[in-house]
């Protein structure tokens, strides 16, 4: 990642609590972006959008942080969860991880937020952060993710009358160059913009979450154990090979870590009463 002596740990969150977003302009370093990029481009043609939310003329790549050193790096950046410790309780977890690449000819996503399939009343705290680091420039014309600032805040009410005409003219693209990142607010209104232009944008988004929440994707699946196992302890627990105390994450009466060891068996798999070593 980029080192980012200029980082204003007060600053990006008081952003963060007025506007439900703050950009890091440096986020990623020169060779952090070529490697991305060409991961990135070495599985493509992975996931094209099957509705108009995916997006039919949208490329995805589920579970990246699976998929190479970089995208394990960019999950724990050292910035990132020191804003994640801000705004989430301490055992939060990666909710998704995924490359998004817009091509031309894209419509506009439905304006959503992030977290609203949590069912909570609004107003309320974000129950997720998201990032989405710009691989390609964001442009006006490109699709840039377009925001609503300040939405994160906002009664039920007014969240539902903004979606349902549009935005307005409060929507406003995030406009920002290849490497830089944007934060959101879980509850912040936004959307992925049309790209109107004659190249494809590239992206990636890694979203938290509060770790009572269940996570978007399934990692325990998603990630096949030995691969899981030689990550780094911080990466692990963000996946949820963490206990949330008291117990919440035990597997079978047991740290879920030690799924991990060589040569584990599920205890109901085992021979005699199946209860845990």
């Amino acid at each position: 990642m980029a080192q980012d002596a200029d980082f204003d740990l007060e600053a990006h969150a008081g952003r963060l609590a007025r506007d439900g977003f703050t950009v890091l302009r440096d986020f990623l370093s020169p060779g952090d972006l070529a490697e991305a990029r060409a991961r990135i481009d070495a599985l493509s043609g992975a996931h094209r959008g099957r509705n108009a939310f995916e997006g039919y003329a949208t490329e995805r790549i589920y579970t990246l942080v699976a998929r190479g050193a970089v995208f394990e790096r960019m999950v724990e950046d050292p910035r990132v969860l020191a804003l994640l410790d801000r705004f989430l309780l301490p055992g939060y977890l990666l909710t998704a991880s995924q490359s998004i690449r817009i091509h031309p000819g894209e419509a506009a996503q439905a304006l959503h937020t992030d977290d609203s399939f949590y069912r909570l009343p609004r107003p309320r705290p974000a129950a997720s952060l998201t990032l989405i680091a710009a691989i390609d420039p964001f442009t006006e014309e490109n699709g840039a993710t377009d925001i609503l600032p300040g939405s994160h805040l906002w009664d039920e009410a007014r969240a539902a009358e903004a979606i349902a005409a549009g935005g307005g003219p409060g929507l406003v693209p995030a406009v920002m160059p290849a490497g830089a990142a944007i934060i959101l607010q879980g509850n912040l209104i936004h959307r992925g913009g049309a790209n109107r232009s004659d190249a494809p944008r590239l992206a990636l988004t890694h979203q938290y979450c509060q770790p009572w929440a269940r996570t978007q994707e399934n990692f325990f699946l998603g990630i096949p154990q030995a691969r899981a196992a030689a990550l780094s302890p911080r990466l692990q627990a963000l996946l949820g090979y963490e206990v949330w105390p008291p117990f919440m994450g035990h597997v079978t009466g047991s740290h879920p870590l030690k799924a991990l060891e060589p040569g584990w068996s599920p205890p109901v798999e085992r021979p005699g009463t199946g209860e845990t070593d």
